[in-house]
């Protein structure tokens, strides 16, 4: 029990209050009023300031709270323990029921792998010796002439800046995606599917290089066509023009026959080998017929060959060659493979160079101011064998242009038609 102060307390557990001082209201305007607590039992008087009075109060009540909460905790404890324990032996059961069953499950996967084992090295192998075999043959195609990408045949425009051989994939390649990394129960499955894939890929391959081979093919056919028709159009035979080849020679070796257990793939290499002799045995025979122009730059001719009036005797003769326009000193370039047979003055041809490019082909260079050859250097198709000039009988600076066959002048612009025709070809 508390209560403010009091002046007496004549009986035992009886309040009294103080009769008003005059004087000490007098002076309770000028001081504030006190508000301390009085305890007081059995006679006995306490006295606290508010602020510890409400330290002491709060602490009771924080004992009391703490006390009433510690009692639940003992009466409630083994319950909650008890809950803990059997949810813990719960999650046990449960992780162990787990494991048994991923254990199962591994059991099968192995067991399955080891039926499946024998089959899938087979099919591996299998995949393994057939890479092996298009990787062989793509280095086959590319050893050929004229093979850029797995035997293809001169491509041009963009296929021109692939230059790496397209070769089958290798099997251990982990980045391909082919082969599956993951385990689980449709791993046989995924299996079987990346072994069709890889099949499917080598299909692709092998599909590219036979079309390469028949593109490679058909391009040294059209070739020979091509100049064999040429040949054909100007009267020569292909077989008397090539006979002769010069500075050639070796040991002799018989092509290899293909062996019995030879297949598609290597017969069709065997015909593309055979196809590519034939065209560089024409394109021999080619470079030694005067196919091309003897002066750069567009034909421009002053007098044909045949009848024409003469421009000295202004009567009808017969013109033996063509005359191209040039200025003295142009170059004049020989318009085959051949030897130097005349390298000289020749009355009225002035200085003069003859050609003689073999089987009874040759051609001449008149009027020229200058001779850059002698007799029996064997020149080039293209090499400058003299320069642009009007000597011998001549009216003025030009090039007589003259080709012959068997000794017998021939017009040379059936020649050029066909070298011009063979070169829109290429």
């Amino acid at each position: 029990m508390y209560h403010r102060q009091v002046s007496s307390e004549p009986y035992a557990g009886v309040q009294y209050r103080a009769a008003p001082n005059p004087r000490a209201q007098h002076g309770a305007a000028a001081v504030l009023p006190r508000t301390d607590y009085t305890l007081a039992h059995a006679g006995r008087q306490l006295r606290v300031g508010p602020i510890a009075f409400w330290v002491v109060v709060g602490t009771l009540v924080i004992m009391a709270a703490w006390t009433i909460t510690t009692a639940t905790y003992f009466a409630f404890r083994d319950d909650v323990l008890t809950g803990l324990i059997a949810r813990q032996a719960e999650m046990q059961y449960a992780y162990e029921d787990r494991i048994a069953d991923l254990r199962q499950q591994v059991d099968r996967l192995s067991s399955r792998q080891l039926l499946n084992q024998e089959s899938y090295e087979q099919k591996l192998d299998q995949i393994i010796r057939r890479q092996s075999a298009l990787e062989s043959r793509s280095n086959a195609l590319l050893s050929m002439p004229d093979s850029i990408i797995t035997g293809s045949t001169r491509p041009t425009g963009r296929e021109q800046t692939r230059s790496v051989p397209n070769k089958p994939s290798p099997i251990n390649d982990k980045s391909s995606g082919l082969l599956p990394t993951d385990r689980g129960s449709s791993r046989d499955t995924r299996l079987a599917g990346a072994i069709a894939r890889l099949n499917a890929s080598l299909d692709r391959v092998e599909a590219r290089q036979t079309a390469s081979l028949a593109a490679m093919q058909e391009t040294y056919d059209a070739k020979a066509r091509r100049i064999r028709g040429v040949l054909a159009d100007l009267g020569l035979d292909t077989v008397r023009t090539g006979a002769r080849d010069s500075a050639m020679g070796g040991p002799l070796v018989p092509v290899p026959r293909l062996p019995a257990y030879a297949g598609p793939f290597e017969q069709h290499v065997y015909r593309v080998g055979l196809a590519r002799a034939q065209v560089d045995r024409l394109n021999r025979t080619i470079a030694a017929v005067p196919l091309r122009k003897p002066v750069l730059g567009e034909i421009d001719i002053s007098s044909g060959f045949g009848m024409r009036i003469d421009p000295f005797i202004r009567a009808p003769a017969l013109h033996t060659g063509m005359d191209f326009r040039a200025e003295t000193g142009d170059p004049v370039r020989a318009t085959a493979d051949g030897n130097v047979t005349i390298a000289g003055w020749q009355g009225g041809y002035g200085k003069m160079v003859e050609i003689d490019h073999g089987n009874g082909l040759a051609t001449r260079y008149a009027h020229l101011s200058d001779i850059g050859v002698k007799v029996g250097q064997r020149v080039r198709a293209g090499f400058i064998v003299g320069k642009v000039g009007s000597t011998g009988r001549s009216t003025g600076p030009h090039l007589h242009y003259e080709t012959r066959v068997g000794g017998d002048a021939v017009d040379p612009r059936k020649f050029l038609r066909a070298g011009m025709r063979l070169g829109s070809a290429h």
